[in-house]
């Protein structure tokens, strides 16, 4: 085949059958035919560029200038891979809009996250609101306003993770109390939940890092009968509306009297099982009337109000309700358990 006689007319011809051809190709099979056409060893631009020797001298400049801004500005374009974009016209005439969206991953919320929105609703109907405190707590807050003096047994009980000497991790959310009633006038009535930590073992049923809830109501003429009930309806309706509660004296400085409440085991309904310790209940919280040196230091007048306050841990109810029997799971970020709760 006789090689094409080369002149701008030619080359502009050329490029315009190029792109023609380059707007209609639309798989990787156009794509490599016309690679090997227009840009191949043997393709259409190489192959005009061997007639260059041919022309004048005064026409070869100008020609071969043309031709190999040609031969780049086709190599560019077959690189931007048009047929893989297909250009707007080309995508509105192969994309079905009514297809549906690729699914995205489904998430979940944290078992313990679940139990703690399921207390605070239960509360939240009784008139309890929400309140917080710092996880890095001083020794008064901590200690000494709940009646806990300096070098008193009773601080023994919890084995605390100090800073320095008067700063340390809160050991339970009871602080919480102290705060909401020096920066709010009764009645007052909250729950404070929040990560608390204490220095023991590791265990199947024990860790560094737990989480509480702390409820505190003070009014005028509030009672221990009105602390009972409270718990009896909060049971009912965070178990089953069948569960009895069973209440048994305890100590606890910054209450007074302190009680311990269980409640009838809703696994084997009281008969006992080995959740229970085959004894028929479970216990769930600590609770009492509010100290009156607790009253003080909060800034309550404990000659004109009492009050009320309850703690409970989380991760147990939750163990309960699940059947979980290691707490070491609830912090091991493990997808697999995780993915039973999403």
């Amino acid at each position: 085949m006789a090689e094409p006689q080369l002149s701008m007319e030619y080359l502009e011809g050329l490029a315009a059958e190029a792109r023609a051809g380059l707007a209609g190709v639309r798989d990787q099979a156009g794509a490599e035919a016309y690679r090997i056409k227009y840009l191949g060893k043997k393709g259409l631009v190489r192959s005009a560029l061997k007639g260059l020797g041919a022309l004048a001298a005064d026409q070869r400049r100008a020609v071969g200038a043309r031709a190999n801004e040609l031969a780049a500005e086709l190599e560019a374009a077959y690189g931007a891979a048009p047929w893989k974009k297909g250009g707007a016209a080309a995508a509105a005439s192969f994309f079905d809009y009514s297809l549906p969206g690729a699914p995205l991953p489904r998430g979940g919320l944290h078992p313990l996250t679940l139990v703690l929105r399921r207390i605070r609703d239960i509360l939240g109907s009784m008139g309890f609101e929400m309140a917080y405190g710092p996880d890095v707590e001083t020794d008064y807050y901590n200690y000494e306003a709940l009646n806990f003096p300096k070098h008193h047994p009773a601080r023994d009980m919890q084995d605390t993770f100090h800073v320095n000497e008067e700063v340390l991790l809160r050991t339970h959310t009871s602080p919480v109390q102290i705060r909401v009633m020096q920066s709010r006038k009764p009645p007052i009535r909250c729950i404070m939940p929040g990560r608390c930590y204490r220095n023991e073992e590791v265990s199947a049923r024990s860790h560094v890092m737990f989480h509480q809830v702390e409820g505190l109501y003070v009014d005028r003429h509030v009672t221990f009968a009105d602390l009972k009930g409270t718990l009896l309806a909060f049971a009912r309706r965070f178990f089953d509306a069948g569960t009895q509660i069973k209440i048994r004296p305890s100590f606890f400085p910054f209450t007074e009297p302190s009680v311990e409440v269980d409640v009838r085991c809703f696994l084997c309904a009281g008969k006992g099982c080995s959740v229970c310790k085959h004894s028929g209940w479970l216990e769930i919280l600590g609770a009492g009337m509010v100290h009156p040196n607790v009253l003080r230091a909060g800034g309550v007048d404990p000659e004109v109000y009492t009050g009320f306050a309850f703690g409970m841990g989380i991760e147990r109810p939750a163990m309960l309700l699940h059947r979980i029997d290691d707490i070491r799971l609830f912090f091991e970020n493990d997808v697999r358990f995780l993915n039973q709760f999403a």
